[in-house]
């Protein structure tokens, strides 16, 4: 559908006419998923770093992996002499520099000048029956033993102090990072979302796919007012700021996955304060 197409059917206000057909998704890793911080977790348990914005990498022995399983293509060159070891981490190309990833790594071909922008910053290995304690000594290791100058040990520290915390996280922030993460020293590697791991930001953010479009009005007649989203627990709502201009000119494609930002839920559950961040690539999914 040509977008003159969509901006025509805004005045009709019709959700139920745009939805997004299903996409079909191949196997995913079995990778651990961040929990949100509460702050009211007994730190000495935890090892800090920071949260990279960049786009997550499995390797899996012979592949790179993104988080929905789909195969990335680095040049041969990216992961020669990479073990047979499964590790994982992010592919980065710096702070405030998540687009510029999203586009090399969504490449078929992208050039090696493109790839030579990207760091492959690894947090983790799934080895099985050790804690991350333990993990951490391995995979800092492991990016050692590969010495090649895009591959990067994330550093891990400590803070006893939820004000210290905070602290880190602000002047993190400041600096163009996108958080933190905390990891449970004694944790055994396992799939899925729990207390082990958590996110440390000022803001939640969640993704959700577009399903339809609302007209704009006033300054933004002629162009798209908002989106309407739903999450993967099937709740649709509005999404009508953090857009630019241009995004709402040629707004997000039915079907694609956004990024948004909220502070809390409502008492439905629905997300207050929501604001478009971005589109999420489809390696993301």
């Amino acid at each position: 559908m040509q977008r003159r197409d969509l901006l025509s059917r805004f005045s009709l206000g019709c959700l139920g006419c745009l939805t997004a057909a299903p996409s079909s998704a191949s196997e995913a890793p079995a990778l651990w998923l961040a929990s949100p911080y509460q702050g009211h977790e007994n730190l000495s348990d935890y090892w800090v770093s920071e949260k990279y914005d960049g786009i997550r990498g499995y390797w899996n022995g012979q592949q790179l992996l993104s988080r929905s399983g789909k195969v990335l293509t680095p040049p041969a060159w990216f992961v020669q002499a990479w073990p047979s070891t499964p590790f994982e981490g992010e592919l980065w190309a710096g702070l405030g520099q998540f687009e510029q990833t999203a586009a090399i790594i969504q490449q078929k071909q992208a050039s090696d000048s493109e790839w030579r922008a990207l760091r492959f910053m690894v947090f983790d290995v799934s080895a099985h029956g050790k804690t991350f304690t333990e993990r951490m000594a391995l995979y800092q290791g492991l990016a050692k033993h590969i010495d090649q100058p895009w591959v990067h040990a994330v550093a891990q520290n400590k803070t006893h102090s939820h004000a210290a915390l905070k602290t880190l996280l602000q002047t993190t922030v400041q600096a163009g990072g996108e958080g933190l993460m905390l990891h449970r020293g004694n944790s055994l590697y396992q799939s899925g979302r729990n207390g082990d791991v958590l996110k440390v930001k000022l803001h939640e953010d969640a993704e959700a796919t577009v399903v339809g479009y609302e007209a704009g009005q006033g300054k933004y007649a002629q162009r798209m007012g908002a989106l309407w989203v739903e999450t993967p627990q099937g709740l649709r709502f509005k999404l009508g700021t953090g857009l630019s201009d241009a995004q709402r000119q040629n707004p997000p494609a039915l079907g694609q996955w956004v990024t948004y930002r909220y502070r809390g839920l409502t008492d439905k559950g629905v997300p207050r304060f929501a604001s478009f961040v971005r589109i999420r690539p489809a390696v993301e999914r």
